[in-house]
């Protein structure tokens, strides 16, 4: 197996975590990640890349079979105009392309990582590893800890922010 980025990151802060591989075959998207491993779609994590009318970029963790409310994410950033990142956008600030981009390693001094709540009551969460055909498991309070997220609710209508 390659050693990736995430995983010294990893190990240096020492972060338990487990490292799973799937098909390179297997088609884009969470849904298939879950299928192909075992796992629920809402435990494999979509990493989403924000950007606002400030120029601001932010990392957006959400459950594979979840979108973000638009006007919890916008309270969240700090603004009501934000899009989705440009594919090319994606690539200039992560360093990876859409479909497994890490929720941490990456990120430079300051950079807004922002995870859903209702990600933090699943036992486990699968997140990309840079790398299609491999997945970290890890905790959610990993995940947090790893990634330095802000944790908001991004999904639930009628829960507060």
């Amino acid at each position: 197996m390659t050693e990736l980025p995430v995983f010294a990151y990893l190990a240096q802060h020492n972060i338990a975590h487990r490292r799973l591989q799937f098909s390179p075959e297997t088609e884009k998207g969470a849904a298939n990640v879950a299928r192909a491993l075992g796992f629920s779609e809402r435990a494999m994590v979509k990493t989403l890349i924000f950007e606002t009318d400030k120029g601001e970029c932010a990392l957006i963790m959400v459950g594979g079979d979840q979108n973000a409310i638009s006007g919890h994410l916008k309270k969240a950033l700090g603004s009501r105009n934000i899009k989705m990142a440009s594919p090319e956008k994606v690539v200039e600030v992560t360093g990876y392309v859409i479909g497994s981009i890490p929720p941490f390693s990456w990120q430079p001094q300051g950079f807004r990582t922002i995870i859903d709540s209702a990600l933090m009551n699943e036992p486990e969460l699968g997140v990309g590893t840079g790398q299609w055909g491999e997945e970290i498991i890890i905790t959610p309070a990993n995940l947090q800890l790893a990634s330095g997220a802000e944790v908001v609710n991004l999904t639930v209508r009628d829960q507060p922010q």
